[in-house]
């Protein structure tokens, strides 16, 4: 399994080392997520984020941190955790003292030297529930030493902050650890209570994201063992009934998981993105498999879940889960749209083209199955979209008389570029979108195509298909056809705006300019990690993706760069080398250790050096990435 290493340049230097963010999932939402060097930059880092059961999006922060605290031969303390302050002050700084922070399997872990004195942390979770093993070891030292583990705090939505103007968490102690707000556990040898607030630890980046950035963090009791080299001290954390596992048995059996998922991949970057995938595979509703969108912020969207099928079910065989996802997301079916999430409390059905990509993954996960049965029963739905789609339904979602479909409605933005400042959409995109008659033009296919495999009649269907099609190739060719509108039929008129969008007409297998060359044009877009959402001699570009909510949203669509988009780059300029499909992702495989480590981030900068920004692991942008780099193995075998 490969190895990734960071020395003491990174885990010292927290200017640099704390832009570098690890994340561990449990399998049902939750996660310990933090940075290499220790540093918690985000109300979201902790050891233990818990998600509601069957509801993945919706998340308490528990455990924050484990602050080891060593006591030497010699009878000197020395504190190896690392925490930022309300103004500015860092203390402890036990960052200083690391000699290397390790990714293995998936899993993250530290190792502190003080002369001859040698601890490593290990951590893991228990797949599917919120559990948490930590294992702290005596890798060498002259003779025995003490080391505490202070347990610090909280129970607080993950989203918000706590602080002491409130009560202080409720704490039920007993000899192996004690019960938090009676919501979660801690677990371990010689727990001793404290009961002391720990004031105005600071997150930096949430500072930056112009949010609140201070809370403050309870400290329950610590941990505390005489340790002899080679020795452990094991820490649990868990939510709901389980009794404690043993954190070194957590740690292994997640290590035999992580080797299990990756035994037939390529190499160190396909065995890091499989286990990226596996990151956003969680359990929701009713038990069924569904994704979360990214971390640590997001939940379950199903325009991102569909988006990201093919990487994240298709291109890892995880058929059997993808099917129940499918059967699941086909049951919130209502007027013909897709359900797209209920992150905010209720369900929405908002979104124009999530139910088209909905299309999209079932005609794919059938070919690649050979799955008749699910395609039998899943075939009334799909055609009672098309069915809505013609009539008519929410947000001035139609099928226009040419056959294209044409959407919008006053505050809201219905296609993938959502963004919205005071309720008022950046990129409304009223009319009839290139990438949404790119794929209804692609279900169409997708639908007449199972129906032919079920040896059922597909001449409506086909009928449909040729006038949306004609209708896309007289309407959206600009500069004879050498790109295409991104908008027709809007409010103002045809957009000549130049996005990333048009490339979903040529990469869909079944697209409206599948086959033919792709536009040089989408060639100004592309930077080492993705294209932009909009060229850069656009007035409207915006270069940095950063400031306060209203900044970055404004930002969000406007020339910020999108990882999950170099799949569609990638499929609308096939390869005919391995060599070039190892160029296009060159920048990518290289961001896999820059930023969330192991994984690719949601956003970057338009403007080099590209900065990453947004969700530093995020699931459309790590599934396209995988099935880019997959559906190049024929490639490399071909050339040989």
């Amino acid at each position: 399994m490969r190895m990734v290493v960071f020395g003491v340049q990174v885990c010292g230097d927290l200017s640099f080392g704390a832009s570098h963010e690890w994340l561990v999932p449990d399998g049902a939402g939750g996660y310990a997520m933090g940075t290499v060097p220790g540093l918690r930059t985000r109300r979201y880092h902790g050891l233990l984020v818990v998600a509601e059961p069957g509801q993945p999006g919706r998340r308490h922060l528990g455990l924050a941190a484990l602050d080891p605290v060593l006591t030497l031969p010699s009878g000197a303390t020395v504190e190896l955790a690392v925490h930022e302050w309300a103004g500015g002050v860092v203390s402890p700084a036990g960052h200083t003292l690391l000699e290397r922070f390790d990714l293995v399997d998936g899993l993250p872990r530290w190792r502190w030297r003080i002369g001859p004195v040698v601890i490593e942390r290990e951590l893991a979770m228990v797949h599917g529930r919120a559990h948490l093993g930590v294992v702290h070891r005596l890798v060498s030292a002259p003779g025995p030493v003490t080391l505490a583990l202070k347990a610090l705090v909280t129970w607080r939505d993950v989203h918000g902050e706590r602080t002491a103007g409130g009560p202080a968490p409720h704490v039920e102690a007993h000899d192996a650890g004690a019960v938090i707000e009676r919501s979660f556990s801690i677990a371990g040898p010689g727990f001793t209570g404290i009961g002391q607030w720990y004031r105005g630890a600071h997150a930096r980046l949430e500072r930056e994201r112009g949010l609140a950035a201070q809370e403050d963090l309870w400290c329950a009791g610590q941990f505390t063992a005489r340790l002899e080299p080679g020795e452990s001290i094991e820490v649990e954390a868990w939510a709901g009934t389980d009794a404690a596992l043993g954190a070194q048995r957590i740690v292994e059996r997640a290590r035999r998981r992580a080797r299990a998922l990756t035994h037939d991949a390529a190499d160190g970057v396909d065995r890091a993105l499989v286990l990226a995938a596996d990151a956003f595979v969680v359990a929701g509703a009713a038990g069924a498999p569904d994704v979360i969108a990214g971390y640590p912020w997001f939940g379950t969207w199903s325009r991102d879940t569909m988006t990201s099928y093919e990487g994240l079910f298709l291109s890892t065989g995880r058929y059997d889960e993808g099917r129940e996802l499918l059967r699941a997301y086909a049951a919130t079916l209502d007027d013909g749209m897709l359900a797209n999430t209920a992150d905010t409390g209720r369900t929405e059905h908002n979104t124009v083209d999530a139910t088209l990509w909905f299309l999209h993954a079932v005609e794919r996960h059938v070919a690649g199955s050979g799955d008749d049965d699910l395609a039998a029963e899943i075939l009334p739905a799909l055609d009672e979209v098309v069915a809505a789609h013609l009539r008519g339904t929410r947000y001035g979602i139609r099928a226009d008389a040419d056959g294209l479909i044409t959407q919008g409605a006053p505050g809201v933005a219905l296609t993938w570029m959502d963004a919205r400042v005071d309720g008022v959409p950046i990129t409304p995109r009223a009319g009839k979108p290139v990438e949404v008659n790119a794929l209804w033009i692609n279900g169409l296919g997708a639908i007449a195509a199972l129906r032919e495999r079920l040896g059922r009649d597909a001449g409506d269907t086909l009928a449909l298909l040729r006038r949306a099609r004609e209708s896309f190739e007289r309407r959206f060719p600009l500069e004879r056809g050498a790109r295409l509108y991104d908008v027709v039929d809007g409010p103002a008129g045809d957009d000549p705006s130049l996005r990333p969008n048009q490339l979903l007409a040529w990469s869909l297998p079944r697209g409206p300019m599948r086959g033919r060359p792709a536009p040089g044009a989408a060639s100004a877009l592309l930077t080492p990690l993705g294209p932009r959402s909009l060229a850069p001699s656009d007035p409207a570009y915006v270069g940095a993706h950063a400031g306060g909510p209203a900044q970055r949203d404004a930002a969000y669509h406007q020339g910020t760069v999108w990882p999950w988009m170099i799949g569609p780059y990638a499929d609308a300029h096939p390869a005919t080398s391995a060599h070039q499909h190892d160029e296009l992702l060159r920048g990518l495989e290289a961001h896999l250790w820059e930023w969330g480590v192991g994984s690719v981030s949601e956003t970057a900068d338009g403007d080099p050096p590209h900065r990453a920004t947004g969700c530093p692991f995020q699931a459309w942008s790590v599934a396209e990435t995988l099935r880019v780099r997959r559906n190049a193995e024929p490639v490399r075998r071909n050339v040989g």
